[in-house]
């Protein structure tokens, strides 16, 4: 539970969950920080400070190529909160669970 509070903080923001989920959709090669900007409409500084808060909890992690900074989603990090949010689904009972869960589960496992 104390995991999960920082990761779902950070992503309580509209503008970091948009920055999070280009990260995801871009696979784990990650995007430069150029890119990603332009990618979701936010200048430079905004992107910083978002990059910055969600690497504190864990979701992005970054490297550097050249003179670029790469951002890539942290799935780990993810699967391991969707894990905790789903845990004990239906008291451990997989089969009365929505099967949606299953198949959120075997999208994670993409990486």
């Amino acid at each position: 539970m104390k995991n999960a509070v920082p990761v779902l903080s950070a992503l309580a923001h509209e503008g970091r969950l948009s920055i999070f989920r280009t990260l995801v959709q871009a696979g784990p090669e990650g995007l430069a920080a150029g890119v990603l900007s332009q990618a979701v409409g936010v200048p430079a500084s905004t992107l910083s400070n978002s990059l910055t808060i969600l690497g504190h909890a864990g979701l992005v992690a970054s490297r550097r190529d050249g003179r670029s900074i790469i951002y890539a989603a942290d799935y780990g990090r993810m699967g391991a909160l969707l894990s905790f949010l789903v845990e004990d689904c239906c008291k451990g009972s997989s089969g009365t669970c929505d099967p949606s869960l299953a198949e959120v589960a075997s999208k994670i496992a993409c990486v």
